[in-house]
Formats: C-alpha cells, sequence, structure tokens
C-alpha cells in the first residue's frame, strides 16, 4: 500500500440543509469530485424536495465518470433530523423566504428613495431577511445539538453574522464557522497592484498575505504584503493610476452583469481611512450613509449596479430547467474549481494538512474593541479538529465606530428574534445608516414590509 493511501479519509457523513440549491451544492459537488483524499456520503436536505431529488441524481452520476477523481454518493433525506444524524460535517446554504419575500426586502424601500443593491446582509432588506431567517437557524441548530453535536458546521448562508451568532447562541457548543468570498477577490485586486506597481509579474491571490478585520461584508485589512514587501504604499499608488477605476475584464466590464464593479467604492473608502474594504463594492455601499446609494443613478457612477430581484428570479427559473436537464443526463454537469475554500477547510479539519483564511466567529478577543460574542471575520488558522482564530487587533475610531453600529443593529435583532416579538426590531430598521425616513415614515416602511413577508413570520407572537 502506498503511503498516500494512508493519508486518506474515507465513509465522511456531509448533511447538506438546502441541498436542492442550484448554486452552492453544484460548487461543492464539483470541489469534492475534485478532491482525491476525501470520500463518503452527502445527505441533501430541501424543504423542496424535487430539487434535492433532482442533486442527488446529478451528484451519483459523477461517480462513475473517469474525470472524477473524489467518489461520493449522494442521498436524499427526507428529515433535517435524517440528515444530521451522526453526521461529520453540515453545510447550510438556505434562501430564508422566497425570492419574492426579496423583492419587498429589496425594492419596497426603493419607493422611499432607500436602495440596495443587494439587500441580503444589512439595510432595511437585510434585516428582514433576519427575522425570516433567524427562527430557522433556532432550528438548525436545536437539530444539530441533538444529532451531531460533534459536527463541524459551515455556514454560506446570508446574513452570515446574523446566522453564525444565532448557531452559537442556541448551541454555545456548537462548532460552526461562517465562510465568505469576499476576501478573496480583494486579495486578488491586490495582485494585480503588486503586478502593476511592482513589477511582480505571476502575483497571484495566493501570493497576498493581509490581516482581516471587521465583519462579514464589512471587512478591513489594515496590513498586505506581497513576498514581505509592504502592499499598502503599492495599493495607494494603484489607485492613483486607476482614477476611473480598475476592471480585470477591461473598461466597462461592470455592465456586463449584476455582480461585477470597478472597486471605486473600495478606493474611495481608502482614500478616507486609510484601510482596504475587503468586501465588493455592492455590499460595502449598503453599509455606509448613502454617499453611494442616494439615488437610483449613483451607483452608475461608482460603476456598479442595483440588481433587480426580477432577474434573480428570471435566473432561477433557468436554474430549474439546467437542473432538470442535468438531472436527466440531457446536459454534462461541467466540472471546474470552484474557488470556495469549503473542501479545503474540512481537509484541513480532518488532519491532512493546515492553512489560514478568512472566516467567521464569535469574537473571543481576535478583534479588540468590538463586543465578546459578536461574529466577526478574521483569518483564522484550521487544522485538524481546530479552528484558531489570528488575533487581528484593533480598527482606527472612525472605522470601529461604524462596524460597532452594524454590530449593535445585529444584537437588537437577535434579541427581537429571540424574543418572538419581531416589532422589537424597528431600533435596528432606524439605525442603520441607509435609513433617510423620519421616524414616522420608517415605521410605516417597517410595517409594509413586515406585512409583506408575513407567512415567513409565524413564530413571532406580534405578528
Amino acid at each position: 500500500m502506498k503511503t498516500e493511501d494512508f493519508d486518506r479519509r474515507d465513509g465522511l457523513v456531509i448533511a447538506y440543509v438546502g441541498g436542492g440549491s442550484r448554486g452552492w451544492a453544484w460548487k461543492l459537488m464539483s470541489d469534492l469530485a475534485a478532491e482525491p483524499r476525501l470520500s463518503g456520503t452527502v445527505r441533501l436536505y430541501d424543504i423542496e424536495g424535487p430539487a434535492a431529488e433532482a442533486n442527488a441524481r446529478i451528484g451519483n452520476a459523477l461517480a462513475s465518470r473517469p474525470d472524477v477523481i473524489g467518489k461520493w454518493r449522494y442521498e436524499v433525506a427526507v428529515s433535517l433530523g435524517a440528515a444530521l444524524d451522526g453526521a461529520d460535517f453540515v453545510v447550510a446554504s438556505i434562501l430564508p423566504g422566497s425570492f419574492e419575500d426579496m423583492a419587498s426586502d429589496v425594492h419596497a424601500p426603493e419607493e422611499l428613495g432607500i436602495f440596495q443593491p443587494v439587500g441580503d446582509t444589512t439595510g432595511p432588506g437585510g434585516l428582514l431577511r433576519a427575522l425570516r431567517t433567524i427562527p430557522q437557524y433556532l432550528e438548525i441548530a436545536k437539530a444539530i445539538r441533538e444529532r451531531c453535536p460533534g459536527a463541524w458546521v459551515v455556514n454560506y448562508t446570508n446574513p452570515m453574522a446574523l446566522c453564525v451568532r444565532t448557531l452559537y447562541e442556541a448551541f454555545p457548543a456548537i462548532k460552526a464557522i461562517g465562510c465568505c468570498h469576499e476576501v478573496f477577490g480583494t486579495r486578488k485586486l491586490l495582485a494585480a497592484a503588486a503586478r502593476e506597481t511592482l513589477g511582480a509579474e505571476g502575483a497571484a491571490m495566493g501570493d497576498i498575505e493581509v490581516n482581516v478585520l471587521g465583519i462579514n461584508h464589512f471587512t478591513w485589512i489594515d496590513r498586505a504584503s506581497f513576498r514581505g514587501r509592504d502592499l499598502l504604499p503599492a495599493y495607494r499608488d494603484f489607485i492613483a493610476v486607476h482614477p476611473e477605476g480598475f476592471e480585470e475584464g477591461g473598461e466597462g466590464a461592470w455592465k456586463k452583469d449584476w455582480f461585477s464593479s470597478a472597486s471605486l467604492v473600495k478606493f474611495d473608502l481608502f482614500k478616507r481611512y486609510g484601510l482596504i474594504a475587503a468586501a465588493g463594492d455592492r455590499h460595502l455601499a449598503e453599509f455606509m450613509p448613502p454617499w453611494y446609494l442616494g439615488s437610483r443613478e449613483t451607483p452608475t457612477a461608482w460603476k456598479f449596479s442595483l440588481t433587480p430581484v426580477s432577474w434573480r428570479i428570471e435566473n432561477a427559473k433557468a436554474l430549474r430547467v439546467k437542473s432538470a436537464r442535468l438531472a436527466a443526463g440531457q446536459e454534462p454537469f461541467v466540472l471546474e474549481r470552484s474557488g470556495e475554500e469549503g473542501v479545503a477547510i474540512m481537509r484541513a479539519l480532518l488532519g491532512l494538512g493546515s492553512f489560514v483564511t478568512n472566516a467567521n466567529l464569535p469574537n473571543r478577543g481576535q478583534v479588540e474593541g468590538l463586543g465578546a460574542g459578536a461574529v466577526v471575520e478574521t483569518n483564522a488558522l484550521f487544522s485538524r479538529d481546530s479552528v484558531r482564530p489570528i488575533v487581528a487587533g484593533r480598527l482606527p475610531p472612525p472605522v470601529e465606530g461604524m462596524v460597532a453600529r452594524h454590530i449593535a443593529n445585529h444584537e437588537t435583532i437577535l434579541r427581537a428574534a429571540l424574543a418572538g416579538e419581531a416589532r422589537a426590531a424597528l431600533p435596528a430598521f432606524l439605525n442603520d445608516p441607509l435609513m433617510t425616513l423620519s421616524p414616522r415614515e420608517a415605521e410605516g416602511l417597517f410595517e409594509k414590509m413586515l406585512a409583506t413577508t408575513k407567512a415567513m413570520l409565524g413564530s413571532y407572537k406580534d405578528i
């Protein structure tokens, strides 16, 4: 037997909550198929049963392909508990509510001049989404405590910080992390800066080391280096030579899809605060006062888009058609690395190497000045059955104040949800930086948005 044969982990069980996903689940399938040292069973649980069944057929068809290295069996779980029983890992990526609910989250505030490019993390839309999500995550945490208390939980659902915070609130001994790729994009941007300003031909994301601190989608970098060279001066020079922004796909690339930008918001925040904002412009804009979202036209000046939920609805229809074709074998499943690190994290937690990446975890001192227990995003060291957040230091007062405001809102929303009183979240609604309405107007908007998503708020006593 070869030495590397001992360096394997077979018979693993991954419980996928939201296993009918036509995005994250397909990415996980691709990454598992390319991983030679892991194998086992993926149990797919979804309230939309046929979607999970389709994914099981898609996943099981991969095992017979000669280009698939990692062999996995995909099963449909009839209940959350059945999916979780004895699982080694739990992956969660759910849509809290429907895209019709999200349409209200994003577009009802627009009628009163409040614009949100995303609406899934902060702002009025992020708050309503959180009220729908937290009761579901309380249920997930309880089931994990009962069925697989030692499992590692990898969360991809937004609002990220509140999802992870809820898991720990309900089950303090849970081993949960929140994974987000936004910092990766900023490291790629820094690699471009290294290539242009330092002449570092071939510099790539993996060559860039950063110190990360903040909260998900409002994350900051105060130290960055390329092979020991400080990148902050290089980033400043890079901004100076790109006054119209930087786009990997060339000028105008941001117009070609709803999710790209020219990084002008990041550049502007660096000029104002001296730190690198480490998320996409669409997310960053929502955490600030309406500097970048003052009108429907303002984002265009900053070279990013307001994503209409109608596009998400049409895209979901197209993905359903694609899912049916994949499941029926009428279309080949294209294997490609997702760029996500979920499988690499699993590998490290199983003792197959260790590595450092950004992760969302409760604050145990890794970010000074932000509340203990608040879910913050920093780097963490992943190794055998261990995630150790790396002490990141403290944000400068102006930035810390902005981040702390959002953390305070998180706590208000969480306490409202735990009490089963949706209207107790109104102070957070009023305190959001995007909220430019009078208190009376804001309360009217809040009530309208609650009424629209009422069917998803059945656990609240005041709805």
